[in-house]
């Protein structure tokens, strides 16, 4: 029997012990199952009390079912619901029973998700913004992948390529009716003028989403700078906790320290990295490395300086904030106070990690980059890279089939075939087995 025709389980809540735990059947099998360990049938979709007992007629537990009968239900097949108390020693009992039952197995990760989608319940943008939504750490990121859930990308792509579709058959009707004098003129001033409204339509979307995708990964914010200059004291305020060792020794820091932040929503990762410098030492030369790969790879480099360093920070493509440390020590050797001038047109601040002074400032600006670099995500519809690619490809097509259509239609309605192609693998209609695998796998076994 093909995989898909079998009957599937899996522990759709946390994992045990827990005060409930459900349990989730889904497949041919579902009815057969629940009848067996529940001894009956409930009405669709209506909570009934039951003593579940195994095939040997053994109880298994007290528990509260549910019926949804296919093809009205969340993956288009029959499916069984077991609320059960969530010991572990229960729901082993309860995973035995199912695996008696020919054809029934344990659920990999995504699988029920995945026949969802093989059953029209949602397209891939969907399935994606179900993943992201499971994923959420912040509050951005759960409003986000919400709006996604809604199917408001499925929605306006699903009319974009039925919009193209009927473009094509003016263009094919076009092409089929040439030689009857004006008639091509009347259907291809038509099928022109949708294929520019839609082209500035996606273009429009495009610009409008900033790196919305990229909320999903977070900012990337890397503290760089000369040692001991007190990179390891301001994450350590940052994250609110000592997640970095603080010494006045330089070196201290030999390898990459990242730590996760909520900041208001915006998920960021902050980087505490080794002090750049020379250094005959081979294992702070790594250090030192890794430091330099990590920097470059940041959104956002803080190249931190004292009264004692006043190194200019590195170039790349990142903007680079020069944030000035201990301030406080600063006022009392009589050290005159200046604004540190940003490197490369960046910005500069004045804090005391130790203290606190100006670090709140500095946490408001981070806030305030990484708006300006997600975009305000309020009306976001895109939320993965693969998502924003189709979308750039879909133009580039329409774009080329409107260059092309003064010498000859047959090109332009090749490129509307790309384009309607571009379209079907955003929602997974068309040829999108190859990233399948790679986006349900990233699931959790009882999704």
């Amino acid at each position: 029997m093909h995989p898909r025709e079998q009957t599937i389980f899996a522990l759709s809540s946390g994992r045990p012990p827990s005060a409930i735990a459900i349990v989730r059947v889904s497949g041919p099998q579902a009815r057969a199952a629940l009848a067996t360990l529940a001894g009956k049938v409930p009405e669709p979709r209506m909570a009934s009390r039951v003593l579940l007992r195994d095939a040997g007629r053994q109880p298994i537990d007290d528990a509260v079912v549910l019926w949804f009968p296919g093809p009205a239900s969340a993956t288009g097949e029959d499916i069984a619901e077991f609320h059960v108390h969530g010991g572990r020693a229960v729901l082993a009992a309860l995973f035995a029973a199912l695996s008696g039952f020919e054809n029934v197995r344990a659920a990999e990760p995504g699988e029920f998700t995945r026949r969802a989608f093989e059953n029209g319940k949602l397209d891939l943008t969907e399935a994606e913004a179900l993943d992201d939504l499971i994923h959420a750490d912040t509050d951005r990121q759960r409003r986000q992948a919400l709006r996604q859930l809604k199917g408001l990308l499925g929605e306006r792509a699903t009319d974009w390529r039925a919009r193209i579709i009927e473009a094509s058959a003016l263009i094919e009707a076009g092409i089929d009716f040439s030689d009857e004098g004006d008639i091509p003129a009347e259907l291809i001033a038509p099928a022109l003028a949708r294929i520019k409204s839609l082209r500035d339509e996606i273009e429009e979307v495009l610009a409008a989403q900033g790196r919305s995708e990229r909320l999903r990964e977070g900012l990337v914010v890397a503290i760089s700078g000369p040692p001991n200059v007190g990179k390891s004291t301001l994450i350590n305020q940052l994250a609110r906790r000592e997640v970095a060792i603080v010494s006045p020794h330089a070196g201290t820091t030999r390898d990459v320290i990242e730590v996760q932040l909520d900041l208001d929503g915006y998920p960021v990762t902050v980087i505490d990295t080794a002090g750049i410098r020379e250094t005959a030492d081979p294992v702070e030369q790594e250090g030192v490395r890794r430091a330099r790969r990590r920097a470059a790879e940041a959104d956002l480099v803080l190249w931190m300086i004292d009264a004692e360093h006043e190194e200019r920070g590195p170039a790349g493509d990142a903007p680079v904030w020069v944030v000035r440390n201990k301030i406080d020590l600063d006022a009392v050797s009589g050290v005159s106070l200046r604004r540190p001038a940003g490197a490369a047109g960046g910005t500069g601040f004045e804090i005391s990690a130790g203290r606190g002074d100006g670090v709140a400032e500095l946490i408001a600006a981070l806030v305030a980059f990484a708006r300006d670099y997600f975009g305000s995500g309020e009306d976001s519809l895109i939320g993965r890279e693969r998502q924003r690619k189709l979308l750039l490809q879909t133009v580039h097509s329409l774009q080329c089939s409107i260059a092309v259509m003064g010498s000859g239609e047959e090109l332009a309605a090749e490129e509307l075939r790309a384009v309607a192609h571009s379209l079907g693998r955003l929602l997974g209609r068309v040829d999108v087995e190859d990233v399948l695998d790679v986006i349900f796998r990233e699931f959790c076994v009882g999704k």
